[in-house]
């Protein structure tokens, strides 16, 4: 069944009509000339419209020219009592899916508007399903009119078909997955395996084992041999999401890979040969990471050969229009919601928002908005951010804190640096305190990777004692 419109400016073939289809379970809408059906094809979404050729305000052929506008999927079945072989030959080049004669028979009218039905689902379900492809395997085209991302996508050109091993950065949600999944789509390896994986999402053994693979036997609970994803992207590529969060032991491993371009199994002594092309990204600052010390030096200078910096959703808002649009079409499409319309005053009130969380931030966004919306548009009621101007909520700090001056915090030393040592090592023990020793839920309330913070502990000599 579908959802099926009407257009006739005979009352009793609509009726007629109406009342046939509606046998088969199909809802249906009636229009009575050529403007009410423009109207009611812009407010809502139909499956099939049958439209008579002969109106006072128009013809069918303006309806299907309507439609199809509205929505390049739809089938359009036109209905005349006068036939002529010229109309059904244009009605056809047009678009049309069927042609019927009057006086027809319900049973044929039933029959066709069951096969069209079918028809648009099939053809919605093709656009579905490139859509899902594109978003899976990387875009053709990372979206953006600015000056900064017509970069991107210069340097994507230019890096793609060569074998070098790209540093992507940029903040959280800015694409730096589909910039790499660019690279590859257009490279000599993209009918090969794409390999993606998040190095903060692993501990660091587990880590190793999913880069490297491991042996049987090799730690408690390695009850087979298992091949590593450098091995799983052999002759593909391997994108290191979050490189900067592995462990030192990850990076010598990773190192000895980049370098000879051999892979050794935890618990074996035997290295297997691979040829994968790396893509790494991250969020932080690799240079000071070096600086600090949490980064090999010399693992940098082998993945920051050729480095694409992806800029953040606020400082290319001329970007945020295209953004919006696009993914109005796409959750429109892939949740089944009705045509949203974007108003003015909401695009502008996106466009004023600094999105911390970069495109992801915006498109999730958009789908909350599509999913809550009553109506046909999303307004700038439909987005409660706050404006730039307005500082985000903070959470877990005291409200007296907040109110003392921070001048009244601060001890009298002149050393800085001893300073901020102690401070952060005082806040290390007070949060470890707080989760009972667990590093991992430590880390995370104090925004950093469990790495560093298994750094800091060991430079500040804090154990279990000290808690």
């Amino acid at each position: 069944m579908g959802r099926i419109l009407i257009v006739d400016d005979e009352p009793h073939t609509r009726r007629v009509l109406a009342v046939n289809l509606r046998q088969d379970q199909h809802e249906v809408a009636e229009c009575a000339g050529v403007q009410a059906a423009r109207k009611a094809l812009m407010a809502e979404d139909f499956d099939v419209v049958l439209t008579d050729q002969k109106m006072p305000d128009g013809d069918g052929l303006q309806v299907l020219a309507a439609a199809i506008e509205a929505d390049p999927t739809v089938s359009v079945v036109v209905i005349t009592a006068f036939a002529t072989v010229d109309l059904a030959v244009e009605s056809m080049r047009q678009g049309a899916f069927d042609f019927i004669t009057k006086p027809f028979q319900p049973e044929v009218v039933r029959a066709a508007v069951s096969r069209a039905c079918e028809r648009t689902r099939l053809r919605r379900e093709n656009v579905l399903l490139k859509d899902t492809v594109v978003r899976l395997e990387g875009s053709p085209e990372i979206y953006g009119s600015s000056a900064a991302m017509q970069e991107v996508r210069e340097l994507i050109g230019r890096v793609a078909p060569t074998g070098a091993t790209v540093l992507i950065t940029g903040e959280t949600g800015t694409g730096k997955e589909l910039v790499a999944r660019a690279i590859h789509r257009n490279s000599p390896r993209a009918s090969k395996p794409f390999v993606a994986v998040n190095c903060a999402a692993f501990t660091e053994t587990l880590l190793e084992s999913e880069l490297f693979g491991h042996e049987k036997g090799a730690f408690t609970g390695a009850d087979q041999s298992r091949q590593g994803l450098f091995e799983a992207a052999h002759e593909g590529t391997l994108f290191l999401d979050e490189v900067a969060e592995m462990s030192p032991a990850a990076q010598a491993k990773l190192l000895r890979v980049v370098t000879d371009g051999q892979v050794l199994r935890l618990g074996t002594t035997r290295p297997r040969k691979v040829d994968v092309r790396l893509l790494v990204a991250t969020h932080r600052d690799l240079t000071q990471r070096v600086r600090d010390g949490l980064f090999r030096q010399d693992l940098y200078y082998r993945l920051a050969v050729v480095p694409i910096a992806i800029p953040p959703l606020r400082e290319r808002r001329e970007d945020i229009a295209v953004l919006s649009e696009l993914f109005v079409r796409q959750v429109s499409m892939e949740l089944k919601l009705p045509k949203r319309t974007l108003m003015p005053e909401a695009l502008e009130k996106l466009r004023s928002y600094d999105f911390p969380g970069n495109i992801r931030e915006l498109r999730n966004l958009i789908e909350r908005a599509s999913i809550l919306s009553a109506g046909s548009e999303l307004s700038a009621d439909s987005f409660p951010v706050p404006s730039s101007s307005e500082p985000l909520q903070e959470s877990g700090v005291d409200a007296d804190a907040k109110s003392t001056p921070l001048s009244d915090l601060l001890p009298e030393v002149n050393d800085l640096r001893c300073f901020l040592a102690e401070a952060e090592k005082t806040l290390i023990l007070r949060t470890l305190k707080s989760t009972n020793g667990a590093q991992a839920e430590a880390a995370r309330r104090l925004g950093i990777s469990r790495s560093d913070l298994g750094y800091k502990v060991a430079k500040y000599g804090i154990s279990d004692s000290n808690r």
